[in-house]
């Protein structure tokens, strides 16, 4: 815990300690081996961690802004995409940095981690639905995480470049490989990170960031949620939507994401191995989550009509119609009515899709157990689906990641 940790309030978005402690159903205990409730001491390092960002980065990009924000930003993007040895006299921190990047941690296993990628491969469109569905969906009606979006401009900038961007990072993860050192996961973490840290200094610069309520702007916290949503929250959601999920699997998955957001600069002792600790870390950082409000209403909406923004080949009315059906029916799959008005979302809307595909997906994957050919044909054609949905997103741009704001103080 660091000093100013110590010494800083709760922000007032978290709930006080005595209202963190209801019991944990007899069932979910056993299986989880454990309360859901923190202990005192959980408690405090997670509110503590309101108060942290991501300081290897923060560190960096103050140095970027002090050297020269354009000549630092492509020394660190020659850094990052080529290797050090093509910034010749490079900059100590830089050079530290990418140094300690490079040096990867012992409990790295890259072959658990393509086992989960594979997987993730081979689930096509539904790991995807509950990622965008339950998981994006959802996380609005937390309105502590929608702080950061609104103040950057989110709820004007339109919902389907975010979302295209956030799948083309998710893409280049969950490539086989895609998180080696010259990986583009790798590469797109790094970017995605520093872009992170403008956002974090921006918005600590700013009179309408109220420290009290929020914390540090993207704390460790709400990175934290952000990445077990990745994977705790999408392993759930698969099972639910008729997606069996072998430990094995599950085991690369965490792996998978384990790795990927200690990249992202989420500290170490944040991360897990197993489904059964991310649940129970996963409850710990929702405590410090406010109720709904407009941001939710406002988000979860723009969401909503995101696909009647996508671009299809043929037949693209009636195309932009049944994806919009289809994200809105998973969504109350996972969602009461209640969450869906609190949304903004159609309170009516029934669970169609899922209900409709949930047998025969079942038995889809439930047979790719003893058919490897299946299997394997399911990851390529699964792939595929996931490609073609990113690329009727992006539409006729480019399939790149978000930029730094330069008209927002303390760009890079």
């Amino acid at each position: 815990m660091t000093a100013q940790a110590h010494i800083q309030p709760a922000p007032r978005r978290a709930r006080p300690f005595e209202k963190t402690q209801q019991a944990t159903p007899v069932l979910l205990r056993t299986l989880l081996g454990r309360d859901l409730a923190p202990s005192r001491a959980e408690f405090d390092e997670v509110i503590a961690a309101l108060w942290e960002g991501d300081q290897p980065m923060d560190d960096l990009v103050d140095w970027m802004v002090a050297f020269g924000p354009r000549e630092a930003r492509a020394l660190f993007e020659k850094a990052v995409n080529e290797g050090l040895h093509a910034v010749p006299d490079c900059p100590e921190p830089l050079r530290l940095f990418i140094k300690r990047l490079e040096k990867r941690p012992a409990w790295v296993d890259f072959e658990l981690i393509e086992d989960g990628a594979r997987f993730i491969h081979s689930t096509g469109m539904t790991a995807p639905y509950v990622l965008r569905d339950l998981a994006l969906m959802g996380g609005y009606l937390l309105s502590g995480f929608n702080q950061s979006l609104v103040l950057t401009g989110a709820l004007n900038k339109g919902a389907s470049r975010r979302v295209a961007e956030t799948g083309k990072w998710w893409i280049d993860c969950t490539e086989v490989g895609g998180l080696e050192r010259f990986g583009a996961g790798f590469k797109s973490t790094l970017h995605v990170r520093m872009v992170h840290s403008l956002v974090r200094r921006n918005l600590a610069s700013r009179d309408e960031w109220d420290e009290s309520q929020w914390g540090k702007p993207l704390s460790q916290v709400d990175m934290v949620a952000t990445y077990l949503g990745f994977c705790v929250v999408m392993l759930g959601g698969l099972r639910k939507m008729g997606v069996p999920v072998t430990p094995r699997e599950s085991r690369g998955v965490m792996q998978l994401w384990k790795y990927a957001s200690w990249l992202m600069g989420v500290d170490e002792r944040w991360l897990v191995d197993s489904e059964r600790d991310g649940i129970v870390l996963l409850h710990h950082t929702l405590m410090t989550q406010s109720q709904p409000d407009w941001t939710s209403r406002e988000l979860g909406m723009a969401l909503a009509q995101e696909p009647l923004e996508r671009k299809f080949g043929r037949f693209e009315s009636l195309q932009r119609k049944l994806a919009y059906n289809k994200h809105l029916s998973v969504s109350r799959f996972f969602l009461d009515k209640q969450k869906m008005a609190q949304l903004g979302l159609p309170e009516d809307v029934s669970s169609w899709y899922p209900l409709l595909t949930l047998g025969p997906r079942f038995a889809l994957h439930a047979g790719q157990r003893y058919l490897p050919g299946l299997r394997q044909r399911q990851q390529r054609t699964g792939r595929k689906a996931q490609l073609q949905v990113l690329a009727q997103m992006f539409g006729e741009s480019e399939q790149d990641l978000i930029r730094p704001d330069a008209s927002h103080p303390g760009h890079v």
